[in-house]
């Protein structure tokens, strides 16, 4: 069997989020900055996104990350998030485990116990400091792009529960940010289905109702995700993302935790120094601080810092083989839910 054109990939997750990450055979992405480099993938050619996120391949509840060579001076890598609906700029649980995956593969020299890591990335420049330990990464700390509020208490309408509010903030992509008490569910395992194809329903309506465009990143024009967020008796936040077709996010979510920090430094809620605990649907926890403030465009900006866990778990290697009659890959809605006709 000839093995000569295929992909190597580490398998890692980040508190339960699959994140893998391709670090061999990828084929060059055009493109002299990253943001050119996923708007190549988004809008030119997506045989490689497709390749990996779809079926058979893959499923439904997972990312890739593209590692490529960094486009800027200053960054040791670059990565470039896939996922089933289209390239990403920036994943706060996805950038976890392409740290984790750097480092305990040796692509990146590991230093005990802290090893930083600069990252280029579509979003802008991310450094890294994983605290390491016998050759693991037990910890890593993400010094996000900033954070800012596009719009506060937003009204959308909707036809199943009249109007809602969502906080419309940026945390590496924009997030739509809604109390999950106005859909009359809370986040918990046994309604993640539930909270999935809701997510997906208002994200569909946002579209036609609000508008959003990074004021220094034109090409990051979308809503990219809807977060429903919870207050848990010890003072932490409890998160939702839900995905296209139709998931959610296993992990705490670093970009919209990110937001949400936006959201309470713009409310009052947060000072610079303080921290929020994020916790997942399915109980991980990530830590979110605010270490600065800055001005983006001109909107206020909140610097935020989290801090996760991830693990490789294994190793996987793809076949590129042009007479595979699914190169494209599938989704079927049996695993993939109601709105798979959505994906591009």
């Amino acid at each position: 069997m000839n093995w000569k054109n295929s992909l190597h990939l580490l398998e890692v997750h980040c508190q339960g989020e699959i994140g893998k990450v391709i670090v061999s055979g990828a084929p060059e992405i055009p493109g002299a900055t990253m943001a050119e480099k996923m708007d190549h993938i988004n809008n030119v050619d997506d045989s490689l996104r497709r390749f990996v996120t779809f079926e058979p391949r893959a499923n439904v509840a997972m990312s890739v990350n593209l590692l490529v060579d960094p486009t800027r001076p200053d960054a040791e890598a670059g990565f470039i998030v896939l996922q089933a609906d289209r390239a990403h700029p920036m994943s706060g649980s996805n950038c976890i485990c392409v740290v984790t995956a750097l480092l305990e593969s040796g692509r990146i020299a590991m230093v005990e116990p802290e090893t930083a890591v600069r990252l280029d990335t579509p979003a802008g420049l991310i450094t890294a400091r994983a605290r390491c330990e016998n050759g693991r990464c037990v910890a890593v700390s993400l010094d996000n792009v900033p954070a800012f509020v596009e719009t506060l208490d937003q009204s959308v309408s909707t036809p199943k529960w009249g109007t809602i509010k969502a906080d419309i903030a940026y945390g590496g992509v924009y997030y739509a940010i809604v109390d999950v008490d106005q859909i009359g569910l809370a986040i918990a395992p046994e309604n993640a289905r539930e909270l999935a194809e809701v997510g997906i329903e208002i994200k569909a309506l946002l579209a036609d109702q609000v508008s959003v465009r990074h004021p220094e990143i034109p090409s990051i024009d979308e809503i990219a995700y809807v977060m429903f967020r919870g207050k848990e008796p010890d003072g932490a936040v409890r998160t939702c993302t839900t995905l296209k077709p139709g998931r959610v996010d296993r992990s705490p979510c670093g970009t919209g935790s990110s937001a949400n920090l936006a959201v309470l430094h713009a409310r009052g809620e947060v000072s610079v120094g303080d921290t929020r605990r994020s916790r997942s649907i399915i109980g991980g926890e990530f830590s979110a601080e605010a270490i600065g403030e800055t001005v983006v465009g001109n909107r206020k900006a909140v610097l935020p810092r989290i801090t996760g866990q991830a693990w490789v778990y294994g190793k996987e290697e793809l076949r590129v083989d042009a007479a595979d009659p699914f190169m494209k890959g599938f989704a079927l809605s049996d695993t993939w839910g109601p709105q798979v006709d959505e994906l591009k």
